[in-house]
């Protein structure tokens, strides 16, 4: 059985479509059993093709409010998951400090796709699919077998 961390950050670009995804995931997967975060080098508002391709698994981040590293209220986690080359740099600048584990996923930022709507939506989807895969290999989920 692997250790879970008790708090998980995860960063990008502008905390409007990786950061906020790859946040909702951990907290379906496990809900309140990790405090989960997320953050942007810069900050904007969290982008409709995201709300639509979470919601269709069910997962709504349309109320997402997108923050800053300086804007982080708690600034104590376990792990820092990166997943662009911009959040990797502000995560190393913000642990120079604190010990925590940063973890870069370099990931696709579905927003530079170019063509139709669905060609754009499918882009998000792998990105979203992407993150799932990641987040159950390095935080899986474990069942406990019934007593009695």
């Amino acid at each position: 059985m692997v250790d879970l961390p008790s708090a998980v950050l995860f960063c990008c670009t502008s905390n409007s479509i990786r950061s906020p995804m790859a946040e909702a995931l951990l907290k379906h997967y496990h809900g309140s059993r990790i405090f989960v975060d997320s953050c942007g080098v810069r900050g904007r508002e969290v982008d409709g093709f995201a709300i639509a391709v979470m919601a269709e698994i069910g997962l709504d981040i349309q109320q997402h409010a997108a923050k800053t590293f300086d804007a982080l209220e708690y600034t104590f986690f376990d792990e820092i998951v990166s997943l662009s080359p911009e959040a990797q740099h502000s995560a190393v600048e913000m642990t120079r400090t604190v010990d925590c584990e940063v973890v870069f996923w370099n990931t696709l930022d579905p927003s530079v796709v170019e063509g139709t709507r669905d060609q754009c939506l499918d882009a998000y989807r792998e990105v979203r699919d992407t993150l799932a895969r990641r987040i159950l290999k390095r935080y899986p989920i474990h069942i406990m077998p019934r007593v009695g």
